[in-house]
């Protein structure tokens, strides 16, 4: 099975030299591609270029991703690759900066930023992959278990995908994997054998 995996954060910018950008590392979906690569899925990893992490394995096909509108252009390139299953773990930025400056601001100079919303990509997958076993992420700080399960819920209704994977701060220790029941995967090796069983079945 041909195998989707989005990881790391996307980076907007702000001028010439510095950007707005979130703490993911790309850690998980690495190792989420090596996994699903070690089960002997076909893996092409969209992974950030500032991702402090890299597969492991050699089979894994990794293409490189900046802003948000970069990782939309490619996802949608992808869809020329018949994929079965998409892993939507990357952590796309929810605003931009409306109007980059061109060069560098000097470090003297004040500054205000106007933002803007970035595209929600996960809203697209369903249309850009019709067939595949979607699933997204839900990574939340404030709140509980329960209102952080509740969130994922609604990605799954509104986005039309099969899963999500909720965690954070808010959810606790581990993962909880929502379908139509809750599955709790307890650390990184539960939630990447949760994702070979799902794909066998697919």
């Amino acid at each position: 099975m041909h195998c989707l995996v989005t990881a790391g954060p996307t980076v907007e910018p702000i001028d010439a030299v510095r950007r707005l950008t979130n703490h993911s590392t790309g850690r998980l979906g690495c190792g989420l591609a090596d996994a699903l690569a070690r089960a002997g899925h076909r893996i092409t990893l969209l992974l950030s270029e500032t991702a402090v992490h890299a597969p492991k394995s050699k089979k894994v096909r990794v293409l490189r991703f900046n802003t948000t509108k970069d990782l939309h252009e490619q996802l949608e390139a992808a869809t020329a690759l018949r994929v079965k299953a998409v892993f939507h773990v990357a952590a796309v930025s929810d605003f931009t900066v409306k109007r980059p400056r061109k060069g560098k601001i000097p470090t003297t100079a004040s500054l205000k930023l106007e933002l803007k919303p970035t595209p929600k990509l996960i809203h697209s997958l369903r249309k850009w992959f019709p067939n595949a076993f979607l699933v997204g992420w839900k990574y939340e700080v404030d709140g509980g278990k329960k209102s952080t399960v509740a969130a994922a819920r609604a990605q799954i209704k509104k986005c039309k995908t099969n899963a999500c994977v909720a965690n954070g701060p808010a959810y606790g220790e581990g993962f909880g994997v929502v379908a139509d029941a809750v599955k709790h995967c307890a650390d990184d090796a539960a939630l990447f054998r949760w994702a070979g069983e799902v794909t066998k079945a697919q």
